[in-house]
């Protein structure tokens, strides 16, 4: 499997803290991994490093089959390179339907006049109901998105990313707040997103991180302490004591 995102000794200083200490990360093309840790182990600014949002101290951090450098490009050049993220809280537009969310969100020529005089094309409608297939939505296409349940929220945001069709997904806690058959759903959407590209999870809840049976990465101070199958990394004595054990 070729190598879509590779971190290498990356450091990260606020105010005298290292929250990042050297950490090498990589991970395939199609690839679902997860991501655990004590609070404090550096996962967010993991992923703030990864979009562009932080920038490191030192260390590389290279994409895509050119490796190519993320270190020179912002945010907004980072998630037109592939790279889609998901944060905890859900940021839908609520007063737009759940259609209407999706439409805005299609990989389209993004120019003022293009926004402005935008019509649906059936190519379009075609994409956002398999989008809409995609997440569970079908049946909620034309309600507004502000009557969804947290977890409907959660999977439209999740299409929203899709839509861009970004290569790798970093998703933040999604199964927070969900009822069990709600984070069921998730894990499903999640491993068939990862069919076709990377999907990185960060997550606390240890039942979630079990159904989705893919690789973990465990972090702690800012670094790598293991890696490997959720058994794997459960059974390793230092994840015992820096996380488990507490």
């Amino acid at each position: 499997m070729s190598t879509l995102l590779e971190v290498s000794g990356v450091s990260v200083t606020f105010d005298g803290f290292r929250a990042i200490n050297n950490l090498s990360f990589r991970i395939g093309d199609a690839e679902l991994r997860a991501i655990i840790g004590p609070n404090g182990a550096g996962k967010t600014t993991f992923m703030d490093i990864v979009t562009g949002k932080t920038r490191p101290d030192e260390g590389r951090i290279l994409w895509g089959e050119k490796s190519q450098s993320l270190l020179g490009m912002n945010e907004a050049k980072i998630a037109q390179a592939g790279i889609g993220r998901k944060f905890q809280k859900p940021t839908v537009f609520e007063e737009q339907t759940v259609f209407e969310n999706l439409q805005m969100a299609l990989k389209n020529d993004r120019g003022p006049f293009s926004v402005l005089f935008y019509k649906t094309n059936p190519r379009d409608q075609e994409r956002i109901g398999e989008l809409a297939e995609e997440i569970g939505l079908s049946d909620q296409l034309y309600r507004k998105s502000g009557e969804l349940s947290h977890g409907q929220k959660q999977w439209l945001e999740i299409g929203m990313l899709l839509a861009q069709e970004p290569r790798l997904l970093l998703v933040d806690e999604p199964a927070a707040g969900m009822t069990p058959a709600e984070r069921e759903h998730t894990t499903t959407i999640l491993v068939e997103a990862a069919k076709t590209r990377a999907v990185v999870v960060v997550e606390h809840d240890m039942e979630f991180i079990r159904r989705l049976n893919c690789k973990v990465t465990v972090l702690h101070e800012g670094s790598v302490l293991a890696e490997g199958s959720l058994d794997h990394v459960t059974s390793n004595q230092e994840v015992i004591d820096v996380y488990l054990g507490r």
